[in-house]
């Protein structure tokens, strides 16, 4: 279970509230106009943004002071965020070990991780020689050998055509149903949240609203919702 407990995000002319609780293995959306601190709070979740006040609670335990890398937390950016000067295998690497290992082991993890989105073959590639689609995967094929069993997911398909990303987002969505991970993921398309996730929560006007069952949030949006929705 996640538990954003009275939290409160602040930085001169932004202030963000969250009192929200998502059930562990819910996959969730996170929906609401540009700059209204959707990105901000996954940031705040993954360690690298410091809550003003308030607390983050993963299964009971307040990890609002670990540093990133002690979160059970893996987040995927919309860059992506792979090293340019290393191989995409070398890349993967890194999911299963800060210090990249590469034993026995970690190449048949690695090799499957690869077939598994797609990527069987290309493991000697470096990311530049990869299409974006390919470095998506890539991506995602280490967030997957990184075992995490909460996922947060900032866009990191946003870049790529719609039969693409619906693909990703059903890779995601099986691989969460397998491990049990909790899934949240902030988007701009509210066709991702249907096709995606089983709850959304909308932030605007300076408050994370609690998650909603997300087909009843769509057949009847509260005021800020409508008002998003009918400016797309």
């Amino acid at each position: 279970m996640l538990q954003l407990d009275h939290l409160v995000l602040a930085e001169p002319g932004f202030r963000l509230e969250a009192d929200v609780t998502l059930p562990k293995g819910a996959r969730c959306a996170v929906l609401g106009p540009s700059g209204a601190g959707k990105s901000t709070l996954l940031n705040a979740i993954a360690g690298f943004v410091v809550p003003q006040a308030g607390r983050i609670l993963w299964q009971g335990q307040d990890i609002t002071d670990l540093p990133p890398g002690q979160r059970p937390v893996t987040i995927l950016f919309q860059d992506q965020n792979l090293f340019p000067h290393l191989t995409v295998e070398r890349n993967l690497a890194l999911g299963l070990s800060p210090e990249g290992r590469m034993d026995g082991a970690a190449r048949a993890r690695i090799a499957d991780a690869l077939a598994r989105t797609g990527l069987e073959g290309l493991g000697a590639r470096r990311p530049g020689q990869l299409s974006g689609g390919q470095q998506g995967r890539a991506a995602l094929a280490r967030a997957l050998l990184r075992a995490r069993p909460l996922l947060l997911l900032d866009e990191p398909f946003a870049a790529l055509g719609p039969a693409l990303k619906a693909e990703m987002l059903a890779l995601v969505r099986e691989v969460a149903e397998e491990t049990g991970a909790t899934v949240v993921m902030v988007t701009h398309d509210p066709q991702d949240a249907r096709r995606f996730a089983d709850v959304t929560m909308l932030v605007a006007e300076g408050r994370v609203e609690a998650p909603v069952a997300t087909e009843a949030l769509f057949a009847n949006p509260p005021p800020a919702l409508a008002a998003y929705l009918g400016a797309g």
